[in-house]
């Protein structure tokens, strides 16, 4: 039998949702920001890896405001978390040299929404045939990519990247 190994998955098994909103506690935390995944963070809106990733180097979006819905966030904000979008692409497409960007959002539990609370924006980057048939029909994803070393690699050159001040 093959084992497939996904280390980074470990600590969200078994662990109960916590009854905040875990978006508001990064905003509100003062870890430093490499313990939270932060590569960009202002009053306003905050850039972070996934930490349960759907590809490597899987970004979210996150506004301040905790808002469950796109229809009451201000405009000026949603203009701002767009070209967080354009930066991140680039960011994505130059350091990973990812072939292809899918960018969406899950609104609500009907959308689909992992964490339906607090609008969030993904981005996540691709490369031609990183999905095969194990996805397809095992409901399941593998890659070989450190999230860590990752991470590092794109903070390493975020400032380049975001200018949203």
């Amino acid at each position: 039998m093959d084992i497939l190994d996904a280390p980074y998955k470990t600590g969200y098994i078994g662990v109960k949702k916590a009854k905040s909103c875990i978006f508001c506690d990064i905003f509100a935390s003062k870890k430093p920001k490499v313990d939270l995944g932060i590569l960009y963070k202002d009053t306003e809106l905050m850039i972070l890896m996934n930490k349960y990733p759907y590809s490597p180097g899987h970004i979210l979006i996150v506004p301040s405001c905790h808002l469950d819905n796109l229809e009451d966030l201000e405009s000026r904000l949603w203009l701002k978390m767009s070209k967080a979008l354009k930066q991140a692409s680039a960011l994505l497409k130059d350091v990973l040299n990812a072939e292809g960007i899918n960018i969406g959002m899950n609104i609500s539990k009907a959308g689909g929404a992992g964490i339906e609370e607090h609008i969030h924006c993904h981005i996540l980057p691709r490369w031609q045939g990183d999905t095969n048939f194990i996805t397809s029909i095992a409901n399941t994803r593998v890659y070989r990519s450190d999230f860590d070393e990752i991470y590092k690699k794109l903070l390493r050159q975020s400032s380049k990247y975001f200018k949203l001040e």
